[in-house]
């Protein structure tokens, strides 16, 4: 009975340990020396004809940025890193195809390509490529439905760039 006891307290122990233990990889692969970044509006090359995706995807990232406090915002002049971005294409194909051969919901793929430079010691950190989807069905206010599409695609993909950069994952 007594070593039951024991058996349980370490247990308990044990679980407010690990439930007290939070990891952040917040700043955890930025340069010491870094402490700004610039965010230029995004350049299209997707021909989509989306007329706010480049305003979308920098605002998007700027305030992701902002939030995650990691690197302050700044402009290009004021700035020790430098992150350009290139929206390279946005896809609409059908993505689910039910009875009939009736497409019932289409995905939205946009990639974009981003350049991360470290301007204080002048070097690209990275040059990388990030893809990511929105599904919507195609009934009811599809233009909506569309737009709710690519921006999920898009926060999807913001939130990958700044894993990148912070975390250099």
């Amino acid at each position: 009975m007594a070593f039951n006891k024991k058996i349980n307290t370490a247990i308990l122990f044990l679980t407010f340990l690990v439930a007290g233990c939070h990891y952040s990889f917040t700043g955890a692969s930025v340069p010491p020396h870094l402490k700004t970044i610039a965010i230029p509006i995004f350049r299209d090359q997707s021909g989509s004809g989306e007329p706010t995706l480049r305003n979308d995807f920098t605002n998007q990232l700027i305030q992701k940025f902002i939030d995650d406090n990691s690197l302050q915002v700044t402009d290009k002049s004021n700035a020790n890193a430098l992150l350009e971005c290139t929206i390279i294409s946005l896809r609409d194909a059908p993505a689910i195809i039910s009875g009939g051969e009736q497409v019932s919901t289409r995905r939205v793929t946009i990639t974009v390509r981003a350049v991360y430079k470290d301007l204080v010691k002048r070097k690209t950190v990275f040059s990388k490529t990030f893809s990511n989807f929105g599904d919507y069905k195609t009934e009811g206010d599809i233009p909506s439905l569309r737009e709710q599409a690519i921006q999920k695609a898009v926060d999807l993909i913001t939130d990958d760039i700044l894993l990148a950069v912070v975390s250099n994952w």
